[in-house]
């Protein structure tokens, strides 16, 4: 069954899903939510993603929203195939859960006022607050501090082996890093940085890249 992701596959969200499908080999689509057009505030969207965000996908007859919801579903729907994203046992799981959560309620809220005024802003050929990037910027230093002691003792987030916990990040960071032009941010972090360049180098991220650029809307491994 070919999973149905409604979005923009330029978009950090639906990029998180498509990660997770491509290191978990499941075969993808992508049913065209064009944001500049606000596809996402109609109500025919609006009756499956009541929010009015991207993505949410459709599996036969299952149908969900939220991305991080999503990709630990199919994490552990495939969690024979592909790169085991969930950890070997509960309290592997558990760290991993406790990582993802850290992403979306102190990492994302902090990135995202970054790169609104630094990459989307003026790619719309407006002007970004950079005060106000710096403000957040500041602010999410302290909290990849957080992140450096854990990576100080583990290569990855939730271990010693790659799972959702860093996946989750991916999308984000690059934003961050390479839309934003904020590497600078990892300089006095070692082993952020560190953690950075592996896991931005997997296959899967490159793949992601590969899809959107050429514009395809169907993916198989």
């Amino acid at each position: 069954m070919v999973v149905k992701i409604y979005g923009m596959a330029s978009a950090v969200c639906p990029q998180r899903v498509m990660l997770c499908l491509i290191e978990k080999k499941v075969p993808f689509e992508i049913e065209l939510v064009d944001l500049s057009k606000m596809e996402h505030k109609e109500p025919h969207y609006m009756a499956k993603q009541p929010f009015g965000q991207i993505p949410y996908v459709v599996d036969g007859e299952f149908e969900l929203f939220e991305s991080r919801a999503i990709i630990r579903y199919y994490a552990a729907k495939h969690a024979e195939t592909g790169t085991r994203l969930l950890g070997e046992n509960l309290e592997e799981r558990a760290r991993i859960d406790q990582w993802i959560d850290i992403e979306a309620i102190n990492f994302n809220p902090l990135v995202f006022p970054i790169v609104f005024n630094l990459f989307i802003l003026p790619k719309q050929g407006l002007e970004g607050n950079k005060a106000e990037a710096d403000s957040f910027a500041k602010r999410l230093s302290k909290v990849l501090n957080v992140y450096e002691k854990q990576l100080s003792k583990t290569k990855y987030l939730a271990g010693d082996h790659f799972t959702l916990a860093d996946l989750t990040h991916i999308p984000t960071m690059r934003a961050l890093v390479e839309g934003c032009g904020m590497g600078c941010i990892l300089d006095d972090k070692k082993f952020v940085k560190a953690w950075w360049e592996v896991i931005r180098a997997r296959p899967a991220v490159e793949k992601v890249l590969e899809f959107m650029e050429s514009g395809a809307l169907q993916y198989s491994p």
